[in-house]
């Protein structure tokens, strides 16, 4: 099962989430695709880290060859090439990588190369399999890395259900509640751009975390139709609850979504989790916190599988 955790705006608790649901599984996969600030690693500090760099092609121009007929120029949708007094100039921090230029020239005077723009870590830490993705500082594009990253899980993910198909017999006839759980946590980026729709695409479920501040009910609106863009099944996480006035509760009871947990504004939860501690590892409450968010998510994907609802709201 594949969980996103996203949210509208940065500092709602997107990450807190994220981390503590995938250490109170039996094994989890953790990939952090917030490429432009990663700190899932933080908490978990994996070991074992392997590293990946991650390139998208652009096109070259060989000068000799080009005629200056301007149709890769013509072309290109995001204006990543143009023609000035006799040369063909290439922006590569807007290039898309489409290839389109390089199809289209009649002179065949573009070619491919590669240009690295990030990178991918993979490490572990107890039960839980770690993938970071690392924009480098600058690139203003973290799609093709957060793709990669997906589909490097999905491979795993294959590798994993071919190796247990050649499991001896006595190890695939024990009952389904003695085997671990297959589960991947999916730590988006803020907001409700590309780079989130990317992260989502191919979730079963996605967790809404949101904050009880007028900003924070503001951007949960944003996720909140995104997610029902993409059909998704979705509830709610309200996270930095107390007594008092929540914009963000109010909000979800008045759309009729459905709300999954409350997390208690608590200081010693916020200093451990500063500190870069996983609270469900610290704490007993917060472990069976996240180990009940965890069930909840299950049973309500399970027994709605398939449906989206925002209809009927109710209360952790």
């Amino acid at each position: 099962m594949k969980i996103a955790v996203l949210s509208g705006k940065g500092g709602t608790g997107k990450t807190l989430v994220s981390v503590n649901l995938a250490s109170v599984a039996k094994t989890a996969t953790y990939i952090d695709c917030d490429v432009e600030e990663p700190n899932g690693h933080l908490f978990f500090k994996p070991k074992n880290i392997q590293q990946e760099n991650v390139a998208v092609t652009i096109p070259q121009v060989d000068s000799e060859l080009c005629s200056g007929c301007r149709k890769c120029v013509d072309f290109c949708k995001f204006n990543a090439l143009a023609y000035i007094k006799g040369n063909l100039l290439i922006f590569e921090d807007v290039c898309h990588s489409c290839g389109g230029c390089i199809i289209l020239c009649p002179e065949k005077a573009l070619s491919e190369k590669e240009r690295v723009i990030g990178k991918i870590q993979k490490g572990n830490s107890d039960q839980v399999t770690i993938y970071s993705g690392i924009l480098n500082t600058g690139e203003a594009n973290g799609t093709p890395i957060i793709k990669k990253l997906l589909n490097i899980s999905k491979s795993e993910e294959n590798k994993s259900e071919c190796n247990k198909s050649e499991c001896n017999k006595s190890e695939q006839e024990k009952p389904a509640l003695d085997q671990p759980d297959e589960l991947t946590i999916i730590d988006c980026p803020p907001g409700s751009a590309c780079i989130v729709m990317d992260s989502i695409k191919d979730a079963d479920y996605c967790v809404l975390v949101a904050e009880p501040t007028i900003f924070g009910t503001h951007n949960l609106n944003m996720v909140f139709e995104l997610v029902q863009i993409f059909n998704k099944r979705f509830g709610v996480v309200l996270n930095k609850c107390q007594e008092g006035e929540n914009p963000a509760k109010d909000y979800v009871l008045k759309k009729g979504i459905k709300i999954l947990g409350e997390i208690p504004f608590d200081h010693e939860l916020g200093k451990l989790n500063s500190n870069g501690e996983i609270i469900a590892k610290e704490k007993e409450e917060y472990r069976q916190l996240f180990s009940s968010l965890l069930e909840k998510i299950k049973e309500d994907f399970k027994e709605n599988k398939g449906e989206v609802h925002h209809e009927t709201a109710s209360s952790s």
